[in-house]
């Protein structure tokens, strides 16, 4: 048995601490609905958009859920905080 320092003919340090391989049974990464339409500006007024990426309690979905990049996801964050600023959206639904 290799000691800790040492390390096997494959070059990994210790096989106690090795994962299994991932299974390729994930799921599917959800497409944009900005990407599907070819939308490239985020309006705040545009609140029939913006209702579409908030839960039925008001909350912006995650962009894992959503399905957007990183970059859309700042903006669609900061157009939804707008129209809230101007009485478009609610804060809370009730």
């Amino acid at each position: 048995m290799p000691r800790f320092n040492e390390r096997n003919d494959r070059g990994d340090r210790n096989d106690a601490n090795k994962r299994p391989p991932m299974s390729g049974g994930g799921r599917r990464r959800r497409s944009s609905k900005l990407s599907a339409e070819k939308i490239d500006y985020i309006d705040y007024k545009d609140v029939k958009l913006l209702q579409s990426f908030l839960t039925e309690n008001g909350k912006i979905l995650p962009a894992r859920l959503s399905g957007v990049s990183a970059l859309q996801q700042r903006k669609i964050a900061e157009a939804i905080k707008r129209a809230r600023t101007v009485a478009l959206l609610p804060y809370v639904q009730a």
